[in-house]
């Protein structure tokens, strides 16, 4: 983290944390844990405002030390409604690490499994969103890291109450600006609730200007004052739609997960079995798209592979090995790498430039590049997730021919004009197979196969091709045929996967090549011109997540969130920045996607 983003934490004599930059303290240490009820919990008429609820969202400004947040949670675990799910966002500029917040937490234990949980889940602070899990609360919380402002303008959700808890308008004026306070309108659901300790008059004004009804109230401890105010109108009802999601691979299993986690279920329609595509191989590599100069596409893998990797951490036996060692293939690409381990948008030690000696000595391989080791990086067993994952969906075996607009849902259909299913929202995830469903998707196949062998191992590595430990073995590979869609296998790709091991890791490919029986499998990857991925809605209930490529295990996790989201209303993970570049009609002019297509509403 760059020192422009410190807190500048001290401690005050009674142990209290106080921010340097700010000159501000972040709590009372005597009472902060009954000023944060009284002011925020109270303020926005909680626990009353979410009472039958399914889903509701809290938004804060000022996370600090994730007192009010811990407070919030501690109060939701006690009195929420039945099968109701908290959705929180908060922004914060200058994080705090963990210990300091353990430390500062660890003074009301009263708190102490709110605290543990929001602890355990603690983001590195780099700059962007943040998505963490609270799984014992049935909460999600979303941490933005960054400028208040620019966050509220990226941030898809809309609050149903708000804990306004920057540092003091008059040392923090920025918190309290105009553009914040037009992004706290803009992102209130109707009949928001807003919680302030401050009474400035800027801050009543711009309440009241933005049409909020604000009130001054009896304040806590030796404050005077504090601020309720009200959004007009009533809260919106709560969607429940039924879902239906065409492909069992890791898009259509990270859906499943996505769409359970908001309560709601799926069913999963699959013409085969799980992992039937490019998802079936003993072994997948979880690595990023490496950019040094599109700050956008590195953001978005950056926070994907953050995501995936917290993911799969909770399915037992999913990663086999963590760490991924990228070697060079080309002479720019020391300098590339340098910059790419440069990137603020990387945890610290995430990203570290290596040389040859140094990378032989990691493989315990001789090697005569260097390359970049991605600390983050996984070699994953996909089997178990996808088990894990499917598990929460009902399923159906059947071939969709085609997807018709039925009376303002959506009906699958199979070749012989039977209807499989009929469902409110509808997920393509069926990665290639989705160009047979929607041909005006940009879409391209690139075939690849794969070998593996027991018995032989390394660590994970990648060059171009790859090299990934299986559970009982390696699996190398794979070849990249572009154009092509057939799934045969052949001992031609074979011969060229060993012979590109051979060329990079001598030592390996001569044991793998004593190793005896080798296994071969090939699958065909969906590709998009700009090698981004189609995450995101084509018509009202009908939703895409395909184009994945090669990092369908790396990015498929936090997109699944993000398509889930748009269908379910709820807030999104990633700034609409990054949701934008995924947009699947960003290839098509003037919204040509957004109607049937000739194949789908049964037209000649």
């Amino acid at each position: 983290m760059t020192d422009d983003r410190s807190p500048r934490l001290v401690w005050t004599e009674d142990g209290a944390p106080r921010s340097g930059r700010f000159d501000d303290i972040y709590f009372s240490r005597e009472d902060g844990l009954a000023e944060s009820r009284a002011v925020f919990l109270a303020g926005c008429g909680l626990p009353e405002a979410w009472r039958g609820r399914t889903r509701f969202t809290v938004a804060e400004l000022g996370f600090g030390t994730g007192l009010n947040i811990a407070a919030l949670l501690d109060l939701w675990r006690r009195e929420r409604p039945p099968n109701s799910r908290l959705h929180i966002f908060s922004v914060e500029g200058f994080p705090l690490g963990r210990d300091e917040a353990a430390r500062a937490l660890g003074t009301w234990p009263e708190l102490a499994d709110a605290a543990r949980a929001l602890l355990q889940a603690w983001p590195a602070p780099t700059p962007g969103f943040h998505r963490l899990d609270l799984p014992g609360f049935d909460a999600t919380l979303d941490l933005a890291v960054g400028d208040a402002a620019e966050a509220l303008t990226q941030w898809s959700g809309r609050a149903d109450a708000w804990f306004l808890d920057g540092f003091a308008p008059a040392t923090n004026p920025g918190m309290w600006s105009d553009a914040v306070l037009d992004g706290v309108a803009a992102r209130s659901a109707p009949g928001a609730r807003v919680a302030t300790f401050t009474v400035a008059g800027a801050v009543r004004r711009g309440l009241s200007e933005r049409g909020f009804t604000v009130d001054k109230r009896p304040g806590h401890g030796r404050k005077r004052e504090r601020l309720e105010a009200r959004h007009p109108g009533a809260p919106d009802p709560t969607r429940a739609p039924t879902v239906a999601i065409v492909g069992g691979g890791i898009a259509g299993a990270a859906l499943v997960r996505a769409f359970t986690a908001l309560g709601l279920t799926c069913t999963v329609i699959e013409e085969t079995g799980p992992g039937a595509g490019g998802s079936g191989f003993p072994s997948a590599l979880v690595t990023p798209r490496l950019d040094a100069g599109d700050r956008g596409i590195a953001a978005l893998h950056a926070q994907a592979l953050a995501r995936a990797r917290a993911l799969y951490a909770s399915v037992p036996d999913a990663i086999l090995a963590g760490g991924v060692l990228q070697l060079e293939q080309a002479p720019r690409d020391a300098a590339r790498f340098g910059k790419v381990a440069a990137q603020d948008l990387w945890p610290a030690g995430a990203m570290t430039q290596l040389d040859a000696p140094a990378s032989a000595a990691r493989l315990n391989e001789p090697v005569d590049t260097g390359g970049l080791f991605m600390r983050d990086a996984l070699a994953l067993n996909p089997a178990p997730v996808l088990g894990t994952w499917l598990a929460g969906a009902d399923r159906i075996t059947a071939s969709v021919d085609r997807i018709e607009p039925a009376a303002g849902r959506w009906r699958l259909v199979d070749a012989g004009g039977d209807v499989i299913l009929e469902a409110d929202v509808v997920v393509v995830a069926a990665g290639w197979g989705a160009a047979a469903l929607r041909p005006d998707l940009p879409l391209a196949p690139v075939r690849g196969q794969a070998d593996w062998v027991a018995g032989v191992s390394t660590a994970p590595t990648a060059w171009g091709g790859y090299a990934s430990p299986t559970p009982d073995g390696l699996l190398f590979g794979a070849t990249h045929e572009r154009g092509e869609a057939a799934v045969e296998t052949s001992a031609a790709a074979s011969a060229r996967n060993l012979q590109a091991l051979e060329t990079r890791l001598p030592a390996l490919a001569a044991r793998v090549a004593a190793a005896g029986t080798v296994r071969n499998r090939a699958a065909i990857r969906a590709t998009t011109p700009d090698r981004l991925p189609l995450a995101g809605d084509l018509a009202p209930g009908l939703f895409v997540l395909t184009g994945l490529g090669s990092r369908g295990f790396c990015v498929a996790p936090l997109l699944a969130e993000h398509v889930a989201a748009l269908a379910a209303g709820a807030p999104s993970p990633l700034p609409a920045s990054l949701a934008a570049r995924i947009e699947p009609k960003r290839f098509v002019i003037a919204g040509a996607l957004a109607q049937p297509s000739a194949a789908m509403d049964g037209s000649t």
